[in-house]
């Protein structure tokens, strides 16, 4: 039984509402003598496989979730089929400039059913400026999927990401994507792998042709050959054709007598694949695919199945194991605004852990000590939600109105449990934000207070600048445009963003006040939170600082 919906969509809702009495009467009281016992929650967690895929831009990110998605029938057909120029909005990128750009800068859940497992891919933003984002939705996955563009072999983000991946002990599936296309040597790419990640590469399917000559897959786990062919240019799952060398001609014998034969040295030399490696990060197994043309998608989907781990035990901050049939418990890894555009409602992700989810619940916030009722629970894709009645561990739901939440919140039910905080990454752009129009300022303040709330983009104010012009803080300067357009066109208060010379930044925790708040290339500034920070041109003005103010504590915020 996976997670049940239904399609009703509320409309301009009210509030979340934090009493304990909207979950605790009528049918919620109901539904509490008759929760799932814990049998049912670890089986329906045994079910699940919450992984997200990783990649550096243009790598085929998105065209890959959507064959998947295609090939479980969540999608009727696959927009890659007329063609960059004009073609569909993929299912997770919904914001403008991503379907202008062809890029993913947000994140969003999709689930689907395969061989009776359900799987929860929570997509990331492609782009290396929103690597921040990145690492949150990573931190609520148990599997990472790597995607390796088959001309471009490693590139820099992609190191980035596998690094956050191992950080977290993630096991990661390798997938050389694009193989209908010109690029390096299979053979070659193998060994790459095995240099780049210090993992050992199993290739569990193996190409029939050259990059750019994809005429089918060896399926090294059953040894079957398949003869691939592209449906509709790619709209349609892809025809697969099962291949006896015997019965071809001596051509395309040849052919695949020799992939055949190169997969038996492949497999020789690195040996077989083996579980407890791959989960303990020691070992990726390799698929090859054209996610274009839907070829290699269903056999990625049967590893994710019967490899990928399943939703387990996690760990709180205080070192105490949560077993997934214990109570409810789950984290925010994201908060965004702005995803339907006739309500400025705010939806907060967030991945269960433990227990079942049942919508109307009343949990608790660990942060705040404070009861959060789940009247509006969807399971969100882009701008397309469905109302939420249930969900397991490993499932990843969308909070509506959820104004209280922030990233980092863990939420129970019963036994309390706090998990680990999702850190901040230490921003290197720095711009002031201005109002162009001084009568829109109520919008304004609205705005940059979203902004601030998700997250993404830092905010910093001082008694210098005044509220009127707020410093906004990124790791990248793309965020800085998203944040533009999202202000003209989400809020309708459009800005001005003046660059500014910083590039480092510190947390100042103790003798800020010795201090004056602009020095010398820096000054101070503040969060929401009231946490001084002390910006910096260059590493030389850090050093002038600390001579001149030596009261003032230093330290470097992120990881």
């Amino acid at each position: 039984m996976s997670a049940s919906t239904t399609s009703e969509t509320p409309g301009a809702e009210s509030g979340p509402g934090t009493t304990a009495a909207a979950g605790t009467t009528g049918a919620a009281a109901s539904a509490a003598s008759d929760s799932p016992g814990a049998a049912e929650v670890r089986g329906e967690a045994d079910r699940r496989r919450t992984f997200a895929v990783i990649s550096h831009p243009d790598a085929g990110k998105s065209t890959l979730t959507e064959a998947l998605a295609l090939h479980a029938r969540v999608i009727q057909d696959a927009g890659v089929t007329h063609g960059k120029s004009s073609r569909h909005s993929t299912v997770s990128d919904w914001m403008g400039m991503e379907q202008e750009r062809g890029i993913s800068i947000s994140s969003a859940a999709l689930q689907f059913e395969h061989r009776d497992t359900v799987l929860n891919l929570v997509d990331t933003p492609g782009h290396a400026d929103f690597s921040e984002d990145t690492y949150r939705v990573l931190a609520a996955v148990d599997c990472a999927v790597m995607l390796i563009d088959a001309a471009k072999g490693f590139e820099p983000q992609t190191l980035k990401l596998l690094d956050v991946c191992k950080q977290r002990g993630l096991p990661i599936v390798t997938v050389i994507n694009k193989w209908d296309r010109p690029g390096h040597d299979a053979l070659g790419l193998i060994d790459e792998i095995g240099e780049r990640t210090a993992m050992v590469p199993v290739p569990l399917t193996w190409p029939a042709g050259i990059a750019g000559s994809f005429e089918g897959l060896i399926d090294i786990r059953n040894g079957r050959s398949v003869k691939l062919e592209a449906v509709e240019g790619g709209a349609l799952p892809a025809r697969e054709e099962p291949v006896n060398a015997s019965e071809l001609d001596p051509t395309e014998a040849e052919l695949w007598e020799t992939a055949e034969e190169t997969a038996d040295l492949v497999v020789s030399s690195h040996g077989g694949f083996d579980r407890d490696s791959f989960r303990a990060a020691e070992l990726t197994p390799v698929l090859f695919t054209a996610a274009a043309r839907n070829y290699g998608v269903r056999q990625l989907l049967d590893v994710l199945v019967e490899l990928a781990p399943p939703a387990t035990a996690r760990t709180s901050s205080e070192g105490v194991v949560r077993d997934v049939d214990s109570d409810f418990s789950g984290f925010v890894f994201k908060v965004q605004s702005g995803q339907n555009a006739s309500h400025r409602d705010h939806i907060a992700f967030m991945r269960i852990c433990s227990g079942v989810f049942e919508r109307g619940m009343v949990i608790n916030n660990a942060r705040t000590d404070k009861p959060f009722a789940t009247k509006y629970a969807h399971r969100v894709v882009g701008r397309t939600r469905q109302a939420l009645e249930t969900a397991w561990p490993g499932d990843v739901v969308g909070l509506v109105n959820a104004a209280s939440l922030r990233v980092g919140d863990s939420l129970f039910r019963g036994k309390p449990v706090e998990f680990a905080g999702i850190p901040h990454f230490a921003p290197e752009h720095f711009v002031v934000c201005r109002a162009t129009d001084p009568g829109r300022y109520k919008q304004f303040r609205r705005g940059i207070g979203q902004l601030e709330h998700e997250g993404v983009i830092q905010v910093f104010r001082s008694d210098l600048r005044g509220d009127q012009a707020p410093v906004l803080a990124a790791v990248g300067p793309l965020q800085f445009e998203v944040a533009e357009q999202r202000m003209r066109e989400e809020f309708r208060a459009p800005v001005k963003l003046e660059s500014m010379e910083y590039t480092l930044i510190r947390r100042a925790t103790e003798g800020v006040d010795t201090a004056p708040q602009a020095f010398r290339g820096g000054e101070i500034l503040y969060r929401g939170d009231g946490e001084a920070v002390a910006v910096f041109a260059d590493r030389y003005k850090i050093a002038h600082f600390t001579e001149s103010y030596p009261k003032v504590t230093l330290s470097v915020i992120g990881s």
